[in-house]
């Protein structure tokens, strides 16, 4: 008996935190950006290392790109088909990336979640920011 308690209270554990909504808020120069993440070990990992202050750069023409302390584990987080507002993690360099262009599909690139608000402001993050729940 005491076994199959254990396996329930371990499954309504389980379905309580996928059943919740993990965000993330980027505040740069006041201006809020938030993030609806999927259940991935790496969103899972991500949310684990915050509140962060990480510097935020451009790159290319259609990303921004901040450096977790720690890397992300991938195992069992889906492949990215980025498009403007994707949140993603590019394992080679072990950065998070933030679209606010369409760029598609990439070897070693995950998706961690898409935008819910402030997508207009994704343009202007730089710099120091502080990124939390």
């Amino acid at each position: 008996m005491k076994g199959l308690l254990s396996i329930i209270l371990l499954t309504l554990s389980i379905n309580t935190i996928q059943g919740e909504t993990m965000q993330i808020t980027i505040h740069s120069n006041t201006r809020p950006v938030t993030f609806a993440l999927n259940h991935s070990a790496a969103a899972k990992a991500l949310v684990g290392q915050l509140p962060l202050n990480v510097e935020v750069k451009n790159y290319s023409d259609n990303e921004k790109i901040f450096y977790p302390p720690h890397k992300l584990p991938t195992d069992g987080t889906p492949l990215a088909d980025a498009v403007e507002g994707t949140l993603a993690y590019y394992a080679p360099w072990g950065n998070v990336v933030i679209f606010y262009k369409d760029f598609g599909k990439a070897s070693g690139l995950y998706e961690l979640g898409s935008v819910v608000s402030g997508r207009e402001h994704i343009r202007d993050i730089s710099g120091m920011v502080e990124i939390r729940e």
